[in-house]
């Protein structure tokens, strides 16, 4: 991962095209047509031995002959030549390129190692181009230029940028950026959405994805620039036949689209279906204030627009506020009796002016509601134009002449008679919607990043961290499995890798012929009313589809005969299936109980997904379920479980009480960290997991396993928490410390911390005499990547209070970082700080992180000569007699042990 040299590429101080044409309709003459028409005022070059003059510019011969090194060059030339443009720009100084021509194949790898020695950017191949309407950059072979706005636009569509663009620009849409990256040989999604978090030419940035090429570059640049702006992103191939042919259900349930979905949810983007609803999400989540809340107010004067409105938004899942007594009186006072006193608020079809000032400036005053649709149908009795005035004029009145916090989206029906009232809302920054379901889409638009924001930030308490048991045996078991070469666990096995984990598992008999089940009957049914017979073979993968389960048996004879009946029925379906035995077990009887799936499969994108949802034997025709990326902590598998219908189930209803969902949360924090230590593990299947007010138990499981030496499982999308670097350590008048990488419940002691740091070290650290302590900035201090990020914290063992942070930040590209360090106040000059700096230069050096960095003010004397006893070269930043950057490089020093 790496915004290295993309600044070449979106701010160039000079542009060349390679293969530039003065033959009217080829790629090379649109290309330069372009580039000279829309107003760059920077250098443009032009390169091709066939011709002396392009488009009025002369053409140079060769790359070689160029008065300068362009910052970027736009490749137009057939597939061979491009390994030897790529070199001969590189060797010029040139360090970003666009290449446009496509079908390069296994050339592809030639471009990139021609590329490689110089850190030479490259967007492509088969791009139509790159615009940058600000700097009057267009790059492109578009058929019009992209008018100048402030939405970064990326694709994977080259004919679906010039279609966008023509359809923006008739709507008055500007862009910052418009990219082709084509076939993301070099940069890609990841890349890019890390270069525009930072540009603050763009508001918002808007996707349209066909697939994705390395999922946790693109999650971890995806989290960055979602907590900073707007991504919102249209994926197609929503209903491609994803469900592919495996052995578990969890493998046929979780098709690609889902596991897209869960991804975006887990990175704080919003998906969106169609392009206009991609620009209307973007005017939305640009002009409207973030929301407090879910609750809508309809105010209208047509009671039949209204309902439709209310209609719309409780199919869309959304909530209507209640009008509550004391806004009902007020708006007693300023409406005709014959309002409606209820939301909608319907203020009859003859409204003017005074009557909506009146009904909003109440309505805002009031705090039942999280945002208000205003909506008119026009009428003869009132003006449209003057409506909008009156609504815009109470907006600004409520918030000292700014448009008010809490979102105000506006309907007015028509066209004609309204496009003049939509125009002044857009102008004074207010949403307006042509048709009542277009308003609802867009205020739920507003709700669902709202929503992916909040799950951005959450906390999880700390019970979501606890340690499980058994993790060496469940990889023993596992492990001699893989030794003997088998794919499949047994169901015995299975369930004893279950219950290493914690996990409650019914107890199981193994019998090897149906003499032995009758043995294994009688000991089940002393102490139980019946027992179950299950076939056991590696070549049968759903029992019970082939008459592989026997339930409710309540005597050994009948439980011997059912075996018998198994194994001829079976001989007959199924004749080449191996026979291992059977399984005894006791029959449950919860007959209050639900039936769930927990699963896992490997999914082509995103490496290991885990799925929650209603199990038994017609899993896949209910297919209810959720997705999610591992590891899980309690607060994401609180969400996932919320996600299904079944949920509502487990709440309880009539005479079933609620189910255990602390166990059932549980549960999946245990299979979520089963599969993220154990990477032998590719498919699993609990089900059914029994779940009641008891709690949980599972009844069958399945598991199938690789070599992971042999046969690598796909990477965790996300990293997870690195409990390698934990340890423990002695500090002289302080006592035993724990220092570990922090965590996201680690917030509620950053208060305590805080308030023992003096106003003198907040400066010194922060720059700034006060600390935000709100809960959204203390989330970014605790709730990080740790692909990219991270912060080692010094805790007492004894008191579990926090005594010290340490934190490295690092570049994209994960070869250079910055670091910070605050200790309490009253612990200084301890020797903690310096247990925490050597502890973050051994983890810098174990990831390869080639330097270390940091700020510090002058009169940070400690700091500074800490830095120096560790190595760091200090010296002041240039032009600044105030600050000292240090500076150390891992390269040149020797990796301290790991202390335990």
């Amino acid at each position: 991962m790496t915004t290295r040299n993309l600044d070449q590429m979106f701010a160039p101080q000079s542009v060349a095209l390679i293969g530039a044409s003065p033959q009217e309709g080829s790629v090379g003459f649109t290309i330069a047509r372009n580039l000279v028409s829309d107003g760059f005022k920077g250098e443009i070059f032009f390169v091709n031995p066939k011709y002396p003059e392009v488009c009025g510019l002369k053409c140079y011969p060769s790359v070689e002959a160029l008065p300068s090194a362009p910052s970027l060059a736009i490749i137009a030339t057939p597939p061979t030549t491009i390994p030897s443009i790529v070199t001969r720009l590189g060797t010029k100084g040139t360090r970003a390129a666009v290449i446009i021509t496509a079908g390069l194949g296994e050339l592809t790898k030639d471009v990139l190692e021609a590329s490689r020695p110089f850190c030479l950017r490259l967007l492509g191949p088969n791009s139509l181009g790159l615009m940058l309407p600000r700097i009057g950059i267009n790059a492109s072979f578009s058929h019009r230029p992209a008018p100048k706005g402030d939405l970064a636009f990326l694709s994977q569509s080259g004919a679906l940028v010039t279609a966008v663009v023509d359809w923006a620009a008739t709507r008055n849409i500007g862009f910052s950026h418009v990219v082709s990256i084509g076939d993301m040989a070099d940069t890609d999604f990841g890349d890019l959405l890390d270069f525009l978090a930072g540009d603050t030419q763009s508001r918002a940035i808007l996707i349209y994805m066909e697939a994705l090429t390395h999922a946790p570059k693109f999650i971890s640049a995806a989290r960055r620039a979602a907590r900073v702006k707007p991504v919102i992103v249209v994926k197609s191939g929503r209903h491609e036949a994803g469900a592919r042919a495996a052995m578990s259900h969890t493998g046929a349930l979780a098709g690609s689209d889902a596991a897209y979905d869960a991804a975006f949810r887990r990175t704080g983007l919003l998906r969106v279906k169609t392009l206009p609803e991609l620009f209307a999400a973007a005017e939305m989540l640009a002009r409207a204030p973030q929301l407090g809340g879910e609750r809508l107010m309809i105010l209208t004067n047509g009671g039949g627009a209204g309902v439709l409105a209310a209609d719309e938004l409780q199919d869309a899942g959304g909530t209507m506020a209640v009008l509550g007594s004391d806004i009902e009186n007020s708006l007693n006072n300023v409406l005709p009796q014959a309002w409606s006193h209820a939301n909608p608020v319907d203020i009859i079809g003859d409204a003017g002016p005074e009557r909506y000032r009146n009904a909003l400036s109440r309505l805002l005053t009031g705090t039942g509601s999280d945002a208000i649709l205003v909506m008119q149908c026009p009428t003869a009795l009132a003006s449209s134009i003057e409506n909008a005035a009156a609504v815009v004029e109470t907006a600004k009145a409520s918030h000292g002449g700014a448009v008010t916090s809490r979102p105000i989206l506006t309907c007015w029906l028509g066209d004609e008679s309204a496009r003049g009232s939509r125009d002044l809302f857009a102008k004074n920054g207010i949403p307006a919607f042509e048709t009542p379901s277009d308003a609802i889409t867009g205020f739920m638009q507003l709700v669902r990043h709202a929503r992916a924001q909040t799950e951005l930030m959450q906390t999880p308490p700390s019970a979501a961290l606890t340690e499980v048991a058994g993790l060496g045996e469940a990889g023993r078991l596992i492990e001699v499995a893989v030794k003997a070469g088998r794919t499949v666990l047994t169901a015995m096995e299975a369930k004893a890798v279950l219950r290493a984990e914690g996990i409650p598992v019914a107890e199981t008999i193994l019998a090897a012929d149906p003499a032995q089940v009758r043995e294994g009957a009688r000991k089940i049914l002393a102490e139980n009313s019946a027992c179950v017979v299950k076939i056991l073979s590696e070549d049968i993968s759903h029992k019970s589809d082939i008459g592989g389960v026997r339930l409710g048996l309540e005597s050994a004879a009948a439980a011997g005969l059912a075996a018998e009946e198994m194994l001829v029925r079976i001989g007959r379906l199924k004749p080449d299936a191996r026979i291992e035995g059977f399984m005894v077990e006791p029959m449950v009887r919860r007959p209050l109980a639900q039936e769930i799936i927990i699963g896992m499969s490997e999914d082509a994108t995103f490496g290991p997904m885990l799925m929650f949802g209603a199990g038994g034997t017609a899993v896949e025709v209910i297919a209810d379920r959720a997705l999610a990326l591992p590891p899980l902590d309690t607060t994401l598998a609180r969400q996932m479980i919320k996600e299904t219908k079944i949920s509502r189930l487990l709440a309880g209803y009539r005479d079933r009480p609620p189910a255990d969902f602390d166990a059932l949360e549980d549960t999946l924090l245990r299979v979520s960290r089963m599969v993220v230590r154990l990477p032998q593990i590719r498919e699993l299947d609990i089900n059914p997991l029994l779940v009641d007010e008891q709690g949980v138990i599972a009844l069958d499981a399945r598991i199938r396993i690789s070599s992971q030496s042999s046969n690598p499982r796909r990477p965790l999308a996300i990293r997870p928490y690195p409990k390698e670097w934990e340890t423990e350590t002695e500090v002289p008048g302080i006592g035993t410390i724990g220092i570990r990488p922090v965590r996201p419940d680690d917030e509620y002691l950053y208060e305590a911390f805080f308030s023992k740091i003096s106003q003198d070290d907040v400066r010194l650290r922060f720059f700034t005499p006060k600390v935000d302590l709100s809960h959204r900035f203390l989330a970014r201090l605790t709730q990080i990547d740790y692909a990219r990020e991270m912060a080692f914290v010094a805790v007492s063992k004894e008191a579990n209070e926090l005594l010290g942070v340490v934190r490295l930040i690092l570049d994209p590209d994960l070869w250079r970082g910055e670091f910070g360090i605050l200790v309490r106040s009253d612990l200084q000059g301890q020797g903690l700080g310096w247990q925490l700096m050597q502890h973050l230069v051994r983890y810098a050096k174990s990831e390869s992180v080639r330097q270390v960095t940091g700020v510090v003010l002058a009169g940070n004397t400690t700091m500074i000569e800490m830095a120096r006893q560790l190595g760091f070269e200090v010296k002041y930043m240039p032009g600044d007699q105030t600050e000292f950057e240090m500076t150390l490089s891992t390269e040149t020093m020797s990796q301290p042990p790991l202390e335990t």
